[in-house]
């Protein structure tokens, strides 16, 4: 597995700047970020449904696969 996500980095990068980013003006991802780190998420007059927390998931995760890539591809120059 760990193999797989030190290889596959290019594919995480046009995912991130693709599904992660869009729609692009402004990105869909950085909206709900704002809204988390908010805190309106959890409590208020708009907090988020579970289809606003898949919406998170569906953006956020090639940001995350990304950024594993990125940190065990470091690791492994580092050695």
């Amino acid at each position: 597995m760990e193999k797989e996500l030190r290889q596959h980095w290019k594919l995480f990068l046009i995912a991130s700047l693709t599904l992660g980013l869009a729609p692009f003006n402004p990105p869909h991802i950085v909206g709900k970020i704002n809204w988390i780190m908010g805190g309106g998420a959890f409590s208020g007059d708009n907090p988020m449904k579970l289809m606003d927390w898949f919406d998170v998931l569906l953006h956020g995760l090639p940001w995350i696969l990304l950024l594993i890539s990125i940190i065990l591809n470091s690791k492994r120059k580092r050695s």
